[in-house]
């Protein structure tokens, strides 16, 4: 019998208010609202004693984004109001133990919405789903290893497995994870970064030979000039408000291109000076180019064309040594530009063209650029070529490898980055293998593994029957929800290391694991001696990571004690490896990556106190491994999109209080929403030319190659968004994203420019 599980929840309104959107972020406001909540969830001197560890040198990791720590940690606290929930929900009191889940059945856990599923508690003791079963009941923690071993066994080949990899896992994990998946045989590694800045690392890689950004902390103080786009770091990376506010300081300036005004780059009102408290605050964006969504090159473009244009009158605006000398593919992108009308690129990005002559003036006169970005560059079928554009416009100012200057991806987990960097990928490095063999010693597997995606899609189709998530809620992370429900439930077995309860332990395998985990706040304590991780912050730079409290259980394991169990179990005495040993001494697991990858000599005297950078050929202007050992100049094409006159282009957005796909609270306060999270925003003459008033109840639908999709019950909400684009947020909005279309190279699925259609239901 299949289990009747929503994958969505029950969808009952709330009482929605719209206000005017915020002018500013953070402030006296932030800060109400932090205690407010930390008071709610957890209590003010519990939540406090532990925040005053968090990013601190000797202390733990933020578990929220990636945004790098500066050398001298602000002692009142260097944390932000999304990383202080994320703390508030990982020690609150409430517990998803063996009574919870004797009370609760996994169809009625279905029904509720993700905020109340993830507000259940921390999960203290493994758990099973038997076949058929609705109960989740207790399971030893060497059946569970067992079981795992069991199905493993029985699979006809190693690539009918799959590990999923969430960027909360620290590189201790990802590394031992990564190696188990080689051991066992197969190179299927998806992990959450295929969903989100694949589009980078591709792109970067390509062009400028390392999937990563190249700038640091300082950069972004020294820079003159730096361009935000597709970003939104007062919700999302709020701690980068700090950064802009003093790159201000020092007299940069700000241009922002995304296709909503965003409260954090309007003004920052930073919570630890009295200037932010009860001052103005600091003036961030100063030119706003409002772009439509996914028309990031066409403005790009016309950009660099009026540049040229600078140039060829004789003004001298590019860097024509660095050009000559650092790169390659110059005369093509030239004549690429020339082939463009102005008016057609400025009709196409929708940016008023005296709007964008600001920008242009203030770039043609400055060299120290960078640019930043996230997932709305990265998350489009153009994906790749919207940061190759990127950087061409790097290239063409000599703005990389010079301080103050360069590419910034913004990550958006705590160590997306660094679980990459120790080797959690589904490519095949031959580098690796090698290197593999020569420490391990045994052969790595030289099939190409699967991404999100194809991981996906072969379990639907039956050829993947294991699935393993060391952290994360994939089923509401994943495009197309209900394909990706359908395909987790056609597996034999689904395993989800983790520490909270989310959606992704309702929708499962025939059978399913709960594997219950230490938080990034909790000691890890092995004979009486705390042990510590590391993490890669998103500008390359590795630190430790000590939690600070007791575990809510003493059931709990550490991530890597989990996986070297597993591995230990599955092998039995057949493995060289001493997987035990791994998973108790961390030490021994750092000596070990040290071995294997470059850069990371002397790891864990290195990763101690503020740690320390791993080497970056672009960050130093040095690109000899690429083609020519030149940087490249890339020619790329604009966004495809064949729109129907009913047509809208729908991109997925977060709330403020929300990280990823978990829900702190039902409000935005930035955007003036409160008290409910299904709701659309949409320009008000297209409000008015289909008849829509404010609050009306809609379904928005997207129709790729004949299949229709369809999101139920939606408010429309008036916003300052360009004509034919609509926003809402994710994960409600993800059933919409197709599974087959994602973005050309990457992979990435397409959640930043749906084609969707509204229906008028209420």
């Amino acid at each position: 019998m299949k289990r009747q599980v929503s994958i969505t929840g029950d969808i009952q309104f709330a009482d929605l208010k719209v206000s005017e959107p915020a002018a500013y972020a953070a402030g006296a406001t932030a800060i109400k609202k932090t205690l407010e909540h930390l008071n709610k969830e957890t209590g003010l001197f519990k939540s406090l004693s532990t925040l005053s560890a968090m990013n601190q040198k000797d202390g733990f990791d933020c578990p929220g984004c990636a945004w790098p720590d500066p050398e001298d940690p602000s002692k009142l606290g260097e944390y932000c109001e999304n990383g202080a929930k994320a703390i508030a929900e990982e020690t609150a009191p409430e517990r998803a133990d063996k009574v919870f889940f004797e009370q609760y059945s996994v169809e009625e856990i279905s029904r509720w919405t993700d905020m109340v599923i993830g507000k259940s508690g921390r999960l203290t003791e493994p758990m099973i789903l038997k076949p058929e079963a609705t109960y989740y009941e207790p399971i030893t923690w060497n059946d569970a290893f067992g079981l795992i071993a069991e199905h493993l066994h029985q699979l006809s080949s190693p690539d009918e497995a799959i590990f999923y990899t969430s960027g909360r896992s620290s590189n201790e994990a990802a590394f031992l994870y990564g190696l188990f998946a080689r051991a066992f045989g197969t190179n299927n590694m998806p992990d959450c970064s295929n969903m989100c800045h694949e589009s980078s690392g591709v792109a970067l890689s390509e062009t400028l030979g390392i999937g990563k950004g190249s700038v640091t902390l300082d950069d972004l103080h020294e820079a003159e000039v730096v361009m935000v786009i597709g970003q939104n770091p007062g919700t999302n990376h709020p701690r980068m408000l700090s950064a802009l506010e003093k790159c201000k300081n020092n007299g940069g300036s700000i241009i922002t291109i995304n296709p909503l005004e965003e409260a954090g780059l309007v003004r920052f009102k930073n919570p630890q000076k009295i200037k932010g408290v009860i001052g103005s605050g600091t003036k961030l964006t100063d030119i706003f180019l409002q772009v439509k969504i996914n028309e990031d090159v066409a403005l790009l473009k016309l950009i660099m064309m009026r540049l040229l244009t600078i140039e060829r009158s004789g003004a001298q605006v590019f860097d024509k040594e660095f050009i000559q000398n650092k790169t390659s593919g110059y005369q093509e992108l030239i004549l690429d530009l020339d082939k463009y009308q102005e008016e057609e690129l400025l009709e196409r990005c929708g940016v008023a063209s005296n709007e964008i002559d600001k920008a242009v003036s203030l770039l043609a006169s400055k060299k120290r650029i960078i640019i930043c970005w996230a997932m709305g560059l990265t998350q489009h079928k153009n994906g790749v070529a919207n940061i190759k554009e990127c950087v061409n416009l790097l290239l063409l100012k000599g703005s990389i490898g010079k301080k103050g200057s360069g590419t910034c991806p913004v990550r958006g987990h705590s160590n997306v980055q660094g679980d990459r960097s120790v080797g959690i990928m589904h490519h095949v490095s031959k580098p690796l293998n090698k290197a593999i063999k020569k420490v391990f010693g045994f052969e790595a597997p030289e099939k190409e593994g699967l991404d999100t995606v194809h991981c996906i899609k072969a379990m639907y189709e039956g050829k993947a029957k294991v699935f393993v998530a060391l952290g994360g809620n994939f089923v509401s992370a994943a495009s197309d929800t209900n394909y990706t429900a359908k395909a987790l439930q056609n597996c034999d077995l689904t395993v989800s290391i983790a520490t909270k309860l989310n959606r992704g332990h309702l929708i499962t395998g025939k059978t399913a694991l709960i594997l219950p985990t230490l938080g990034r706040t909790e000691k890890d304590t092995v004979q009486g001696k705390q042990r510590s991780v590391t993490v890669e912050n998103s500008m390359g730079k590795v630190h430790q990571s000590k939690g600070a409290r007791d575990p809510i259980s003493n059931a709990l394991r550490s991530e890597p004690s989990i996986v070297a169990q597993m591995a230990e179990v599955y092998f039995k005495c057949e493995s060289s490896i001493d997987w035990l040993a791994l998973g108790e001494d961390y030490e021994l697991i750092r000596k070990k990556i040290s071995e294997v990858y470059q850069g990371y000599e002397d790891y864990s005297k290195r990763s101690k106190g503020s740690g320390f950078y791993l080497p970056n050929n672009a960050r130093v202007g040095d690109f000899s491994k690429l083609p020519n050992g030149k940087a490249q100049f890339s020619v790329n094409a604009l966004a495809e999109h064949k729109l129907n006159e009913n047509d809208f282009i729908l991109m997925t957005i977060r709330s403020h209080d929300q990280f990823n796909t978990t829900i702190y609270d039902m409000n935005d306060r930035y955007r003036g929403i409160y008290g409910e999270r299904r709701i659309v925003f949409m320009n008000p003459i297209d409000m008015e030319k289909r008849g829509l008033k404010t609050q009306q109840i809609i379904d928005l639908t997207s129709t790729y190659k004949c299949e229709k999709r369809k999101a139920e019950k939606f408010k429309v909400v008036p916003y300052a968004i360009p004509k034919g684009n609509l926003a809402a947020y994710f994960p409600e909005t993800n059933i919409l994203v197709p599974i087959d279309e994602f973005a050309k190279k990457s992979n990435t699925p397409i959640s930043k420019s749906i084609i969707v259609q509204i229906e008028i239901i209420e």
